[in-house]
């Protein structure tokens, strides 16, 4: 988005439109799919979404311009909601029970927050410091589409046992309408909604962090591009280290402790850290000056790392494998539309308000995630409890 605003001269609420258009096809895609994926193979459409992800990737240095890079996003949002959907259903396949299921996705969602940190570096590094404009920075995704080769390679090569989650699932277009109207009637139960709603309020806090971070260290500390994007990274290493490390402490505390913890720290540390950026003033041309709240305010990732996938196994674990893909569905739904939300809000607001004000009003989804995590916890049931084995 940064380099958006720097090369194509658009404003920032042009810039905000690419989360759109990732997410809502990341919302869509899940929402039409999600339950009919089983039937179709889970190995085989996460090769077909790598496909896709590696033919826009070489459309961006060959034809750039805004529109292709919405259509790019398009095309990451389409592949990312086909993948999320089926490795998340292959976390149920893997496990035996809440605990092995916690620990395991936070794993995954560490590992996968690696290679967002990985992201930030290899852009920094094809960005020209002197002028930050030059379009040699498209040049990076020539890299990244045969990263999405090497992944399709390696998902064609590896073998799946998909038995559970095809499963009752049946191949008839009466079985693929039923299907969907199984996961429409799920999102009407009462913890579902619960959960829809703790989903949606935390997706939209990291995704008005994580968007626009490279652009508050630009315009608000004084940092240079190629700084900006390179200590977003810091981010983005928080979150990695605290879903890799939740993976260990949820299996002691639970998940419904962590979060709570969680939410509190991450409310007290913006209190502390936004006014310090506020009093900053003047720009920073090496890492010496930068201001403290350069690294303090990406240190959220910490906290904020355990909430998702803690929030996320809680109900999965409570559902048989058959269940799981339609569930997955509606948790990337409501995962992209509060990105898309998050991004739209606090870019709206940093283009309209001076100062930190956009990162002020993320405090208020913070707070409405408490309360519908305590209601998830309420109503959560486990397998084998009485509820859960009647319910199922």
């Amino acid at each position: 988005m940064l380099q958006s605003i720097e090369s194509f001269h658009i404003t920032k609420g042009a810039a905000s439109s690419l989360e759109g258009f990732k997410d809502l096809s990341i919302a869509a895609t899940s929402f039409l799919l999600a339950a009919q994926l089983p039937r179709f193979g889970l190995r085989r459409a996460m090769v077909v979404a790598l496909g896709v992800v590696a033919l826009a990737c070489l459309a961006m240095p060959l034809a750039p311009g805004f529109w292709t890079t919405r259509l790019m996003f398009l095309a990451v949002g389409v592949g990312f909601g086909v993948a999320k959907v089926s490795v998340y259903s292959f976390v149920g396949l893997l496990t035996k029970d809440s605990t092995q299921h916690a620990s395991l996705l936070n794993v995954i969602e560490g590992v996968f927050m690696l290679g967002v940190l990985s992201g930030y570096w290899i852009f920094a590094a094809f960005i020209n410091p002197v002028n930050p404009a030059d379009p040699q920075w498209l040049n990076v995704y020539y890299g990244l589409a045969a990263a999405s080769g090497v992944a399709l390679v390696l998902l064609t090569l590896t073998p799946f046992d998909e038995g559970a989650a095809i499963e009752s699932t049946g191949t008839s277009p009466e079985s693929a309408r039923q299907k969907f109207g199984e996961m429409l009637a799920l999102a009407w139960r009462p913890l579902t909604l619960s959960f829809i709603a703790a989903i949606f309020c935390y997706v939209l806090v990291e995704q008005g962090i994580g968007s626009w971070l490279p652009t508050f260290n630009r315009e608000l500390l004084g940092l240079s591009a190629q700084m900006s994007v390179q200590a977003a990274s810091i981010f983005a290493v928080c979150l990695a280290l605290g879903r890799l490390g939740a993976g260990v402490v949820v299996r002691r505390t639970g998940w419904f402790p962590l979060v709570c913890g969680c939410l509190a720290g991450m409310a007290l540390l913006m209190l502390a850290v936004l006014p310090l950026a506020a009093g900053h003033h003047g720009r920073v041309t090496g890492w010496a000056g930068a201001p403290i709240a350069a690294y303090l305010l990406p240190m959220i990732g910490l906290l904020m790392a355990p909430i998702y996938p803690a929030l996320n196994s809680a109900i999965l674990s409570s559902m048989r494998p058959q269940e799981q893909p339609a569930m997955v569905g509606l948790i990337v739904v409501f995962s992209a539309l509060g990105g898309t939300t998050g991004s739209f809000i606090v870019g709206h607001l940093l283009a309209a308000f001076s100062g930190t004000v956009g990162f002020y009003v993320l405090l208020v989804p913070i707070v409405l995630l408490i309360g519908a995590a305590t209601m998830i916890q309420r109503l959560a049931t486990y397998p084998n409890t009485p509820r859960a084995i009647k319910e199922g």
